[in-house]
C-alpha cells in the first residue's frame, strides 16, 4: 500500500534534505542488519491485488474515488488509474487452514467490493490487463486524484526530459506506440504476494523467488493482449517495464539496472545489498520531507517503493514495532478467478519454501544469468516455454511443472505444517490447469481464436466466468454476449 505525499513540487533543498535522510536511513538499516534486530516472528503473509472497475460494456469507468468513498474501508486504495483499485490484505500466520482461510478471506472481500460497485453503477473486474481499454484511456484526466501519482508522472517526465514513452513489444504480433505520459502503467494490474521472512534466512527466500519467477509467470499468464494486439504471454511483464523506463544516475536505463526489472544479481550476503544499490544507483523520484525518526525508515521505504524489482525486498514491522524483512513477489497477474489467484499464491509458497530450504542454495542451482533469460522467455511463451533447470539444459516447462514442481510445492506447503487437504486441494488446481494447458492466457487466446477478436466480448464472457468461481481451467469457450 503506497505512502500519500502532500505536494507534486520539489525543490534542489527538497532533494538534498531527502538524500541525506535517506543515507542516514540506509546507515541505521545496516546497523540492523549487523546487529540481528528484526523479528524472528513465525511466518506471515499477504497480499496486494489490483482490480478494474468497468461500466456495462465492459470499458474501464472512472470513477474509484466514488468506489472509496462508498466502500470506507482502509484495505481498499487508489490505483495510478480511476479505473483501478487496490485491495490489501491483513497480514495472516502461515499455518493449518492458512490457504482456505486465506481464500474465504477474498471472497468476503470481493463480494462486498462487487456490491459497491453495483451501488454506483459499476462493475469490478479481476484481470492481467483490461482487454477494452484504448489507448485514449490512458489520458492525464483519467489520473486518480492522489498526489502521489501526479508527482511521479512530473518527475519521471523530468528524469527522461520531456521524452515520451515509448512502448514497443514484439511478440505474437507487434506494437509500437508513444505515450506522453505514465498512465500507460495502468493497463497492468497484478497480483502481489508479501512473505515475511527471517534474517537468516532472507537471502535464500529472495534468491530462490528469482529462481522460481520464470515458471509463476508462465503458470499464472493472464495478459496475452494489449490495445487488439496479441503479444506475449503475459504482456505485463514488458509493458511495466517500459511505462518506467528511467534508469539510475545519468539516465542509464539500458545497462544491467534498471528501474523497473529483474534485479543485478542474487543476493550473496544479505538484503542489505538491494537497498544499498537503491542508495548508489538510482535518483530519488519522490523527495519528500518527513519529519519522522529515522528509526521509522519513512524516506527508505519510499524510495524503495519507486523501484519496481519484480521481486522487491521490504523492511516492515510487526505490531509492536519489531521491524522485519519481507519478500514481494510481483510477478503474477491478476485473476483469472479467485480460487486461481489463491492456487497461485500455494504454488509460490510451497515453491520458495522447498527452494530456500533446498540444500544447495537458490544461488548456486544456477547462474543469475540463466535465471532472467528464464523469467523473460517464460512471460513471452509461457507453458510453451523450455528453460534451463538445475539438471536439464532445456526442460519443458509443463513437463517440469507436472514432474516435480508440483511435488516441490507439496513437499514446501507441508513444511509449513499446512492442512494436507488444503494443498491437494490448491495444487491440483495448479496440476490441471497445466495438464489442460489452459491459463488465462491461453483461455483468452482460444476464445479469441473461436469467436473472433471481438475484446468486449472477451471481456464480458471473462466477466460472467468470474463470477461463476470456477477455475480457469474449467471456463469454456461459449460467449456471454
Amino acid at each position: 500500500m503506497g505512502q500519500e505525499i502532500t505536494t507534486r513540487h520539489f525543490t534542489e533543498h527538497d532533494r538534498r534534505s531527502f538524500n541525506h535522510q535517506l543515507q542516514l536511513e540506509t546507515d541505521e538499516l545496516q546497523q540492523w542488519f549487523n546487529g540481528a534486530v528484526f523479528s524472528s516472528h513465525a511466518p506471515v503473509a499477504g497480499y496486494e491485488m489490483e482490480a478494474w472497475l468497468v461500466d456495462a460494456q465492459s470499458a474501464p469507468a472512472a470513477c474509484n474515488e466514488a468506489f472509496l468513498n462508498t466502500a470506507n474501508n482502509p484495505l481498499y486504495t487508489a490505483e495510478l488509474a480511476q479505473f483501478n483499485i487496490e485491495l490489501n490484505a491483513e497480514p495472516v500466520n502461515i499455518q493449518s487452514n492458512f490457504l482456505s482461510g486465506l481464500e474465504q478471506d477474498f471472497q468476503r472481500h470481493w463480494l462486498y467490493c462487487q456490491s459497491v460497485a453495483e451501488s454506483i453503477d459499476c462493475r469490478i473486474l479481476s484481470t492481467g490487463i483490461l482487454q477494452t481499454l484504448k489507448n485514449d484511456d490512458l489520458n492525464m484526466a483519467n489520473i486518480s486524484r492522489l498526489i502521489r501519482y501526479q508527482a511521479l508522472n512530473d518527475q519521471v517526465l523530468k528524469q527522461r526530459k520531456g521524452r515520451p514513452l515509448q512502448l514497443k513489444i514484439n511478440g505474437k504480433q507487434s506494437l509500437d506506440s508513444i505515450h506522453q505520459n505514465v498512465m500507460i502503467e495502468a493497463a497492468a494490474t497484478s497480483l502481489q504476494i508479501h512473505l515475511q521472512v527471517p534474517l537468516a534466512l532472507s537471502t535464500r527466500y529472495y534468491n530462490a523467488s528469482l529462481l522460481i519467477s520464470s515458471v509463476m509467470v508462465a503458470v499464472s499468464a493472464n495478459s496475452p493482449y494489449l490495445f487488439g494486439k496479441d503479444l506475449w504471454s503475459e504482456t505485463r511483464i514488458p509493458l511495466f517495464e517500459q511505462a518506467v523506463n528511467i534508469g539510475g544516475y545519468n539516465g542509464a536505463a539500458q545497462g544491467p539496472i534498471h528501474r523497473v526489472g529483474f534485479g543485478s544479481g542474487f543476493v550473496r550476503q544479505s538484503l542489505m545489498e538491494c537497498f544499498s544499490e537503491n542508495l548508489q544507483h538510482f535518483p530519488v523520484l519522490l523527495p519528500v520531507a518527513f519529519t519522522d525518526d529515522v528509526k521509522l525508515m519513512r524516506h527508505l521505504s519510499l524510495h524503495n517503493g519507486t523501484i519496481w524489482r519484480w521481486n522487491r525486498p521490504l523492511v516492515g514491522f510487526d505490531i509492536d514495532g519489531t521491524p522485519h524483512l519481507r519478500i514481494e513477489h510481483r510477478v503474477i497477474p491478476a485473476g483469472p478467478s479467485i480460487v486461481d489467484n489463491i492456487a497461485n499464491m500455494a504454488f509460490y509458497f510451497g515453491l520458495v519454501q522447498y527452494y530456500a530450504l533446498h540444500e544447495t542454495p537458490p544461488d548456486e542451482l544456477l547462474d543469475f544469468s540463466q535465471v532472467r533469460d528464464n523469467f523473460y522467455t517464460s512471460a513471452q511463451h509461457g507453458l510453451e516455454n523450455k528453460i534451463s533447470w538445475p539438471g536439464c539444459e532445456r526442460c519443458d516447462m509443463r513437463k517440469l511443472i507436472l514432474h516435480k514442481l508440483i511435488d516441490n510445492a507439496e513437499a514446501g506447503l507441508s513444511r509449513f505444517n499446512l492442512d494436507a487437504g488444503d494443498i491437494d486441494y490448491y495444487l491440483g488446481i495448479i496440476q490441471s490447469r497445466v495438464e489442460q494447458k489452459q491459463t488465462g492466457s491461453h483461455w483468452q487466446r482460444q476464445f479469441v481464436a473461436r469467436q473472433g477478436n471481438d475484446m468486449r466480448r472477451l471481456m464480458e464472457t471473462c466477466y460472467y466466468n468470474q463470477q461463476s468461481g470456477e477455475p480457469v481451467h474449467c471456463w469454456d469457450f461459449t460467449p456471454y454476449v
